[in-house]
C-alpha cells in the first residue's frame, strides 16, 4: 500500500492542523494508527480534508471579503448591477468543483481497492489465520493453526499479517480494532474477510460496532500484540490449561448470556468454524422463509 501509507506534503499540511485532537487519544483509531490499514486510512482522510479545504476555505474567505466589501452602511466596491457575462470566469467557478469530486473520487477509488478487507497484506511474514465467531455478546476467536481457542482476547504476533475469517452463530455484528482499521461485519452463513497487522506490541482496545441486543456495551474485547516469542509462549501456555472446545461446550457458549471476561481453550474441535458457519446459514435461511411465510 505505498500510494496511500506514503505521506505527501498535503497529509502532512493536514496533519499539522491537528495537534491538540491528537493529545490523549491513544484509542482514536484514525488519528492514531498502529497498522499498516489503519495508516493507509488516515492518509485518505488527511488527503480529502486537504482537498475540500481547497475549495471551503477560500469560500469562506470570500464571503467575509464580499460582506466587508459591499457593505451598505459603508460601500468600498463599486456596483455594477449590468455587469454583463464572463466565460472564463464561469468556467473557472465550475472547475474548481469539478476538479475537487474528480480528486476525491480518485481517492475512493483506489482506497477501496488497496485497501480493500480480503486483500491480502503485503509482506515478507506469512499471514495466520484466525477465525471469528460472533456470539450472544462474545466474541470466539479461533486459531486452526496452533489448534487452540480464546474468548473475548486476541492475541496476535506484531509485525505479522492476520487474515480473518468473520462470522456470527446469531444477529449481524460488526468487528473492529479501530487502530489496526477496517471493520468487517459478522453475518450469520457469511464468511467475512479481513486482513489487519499490528507494526508494534501493545494492547488495542476491539468491540462490536453494530447493535446487537442488550449484551451489546459489553461485547467488547483486547488486541493483544506481542513479539512472535511471546506468541509462541501464550500458544504454549494455552495449550497445557483449559477446557476443550468441542459440540456440547460450542453449544453452551450460544446461549444468550453476557460476558465480559476473557477465557481459553486447549484444544478446539476440528472443523468447527466451517461447522458454526453452515449452521449458522442455515438457521439464518430458515428464519427468512418463516418470516416471509408469515408475511404472507
Amino acid at each position: 500500500m505505498p500510494g496511500l501509507v506514503r505521506s505527501n506534503i498535503g497529509a502532512r499540511i493536514a496533519a499539522a492542523s491537528v495537534p491538540l485532537l491528537l493529545a490523549g487519544c491513544g484509542e482514536m483509531g484514525l488519528l492514531d494508527p498502529a497498522g499498516p490499514v489503519a495508516r493507509g486510512e488516515r492518509a485518505m482522510f488527511f488527503n480529502a480534508v486537504v482537498i475540500m479545504a481547497a475549495i471551503i476555505v477560500p469560500i469562506i474567505v470570500l464571503t467575509l471579503y464580499f460582506a466587508w466589501r459591499y457593505s451598505a452602511k459603508k460601500p468600498v466596491g463599486k456596483y455594477t448591477p449590468e455587469w454583463s457575462y464572463s466565460g472564463r470566469l464561469e468556467l473557472l467557478v465550475w472547475s474548481v468543483p469539478a476538479l475537487v469530486i474528480v480528486f476525491l473520487g480518485g481517492i475512493a477509488w483506489i482506497g477501496s481497492h488497496e485497501l480493500d478487507p480480503p486483500r491480502p497484506l503485503r509482506s515478507n511474514v506469512r499471514a495466520i489465520p484466525v477465525q471469528v465467531i460472533s456470539l450472544d455478546w462474545k466474541w470466539l476467536f479461533i486459531y486452526p493453526e496452533q489448534g487452540v481457542a480464546s474468548v473475548n482476547r486476541l492475541v496476535i504476533p506484531a509485525g505479522t499479517p492476520v487474515a480473518f475469517r468473520i462470522t456470527s452463530a446469531t444477529v449481524m455484528n460488526s468487528l473492529i480494532v479501530p487502530r489496526l482499521g477496517s471493520q468487517m461485519y459478522a453475518m450469520a452463513g457469511m464468511d467475512g474477510k479481513l486482513n489487519l497487522q499490528a507494526d508494534r506490541p501493545g494492547r488495542y482496545q476491539g468491540l462490536s460496532a453494530h447493535y446487537s441486543g442488550e449484551g451489546f456495551s459489553q461485547m467488547m474485547f483486547h488486541a493483544d500484540a506481542v513479539t512472535p516469542a511471546q506468541f509462541g509462549s501464550w500458544v504454549e501456555r494455552t495449550r497445557a490449561a483449559g477446557p476443550v472446545l468441542d459440540a456440547p461446550t460450542y453449544l453452551e457458549m450460544t446461549r444468550q448470556q453476557s460476558t465480559a471476561r476473557h477465557y481459553t481453550f486447549r484444544a478446539v474441535m476440528p472443523g468447527l468454524y466451517d461447522a458454526a458457519l453452515r449452521q449458522s446459514g442455515v438457521k439464518a435461511s430458515e428464519q427468512a422463509s418463516g418470516g416471509r411465510e408469515d408475511t404472507e
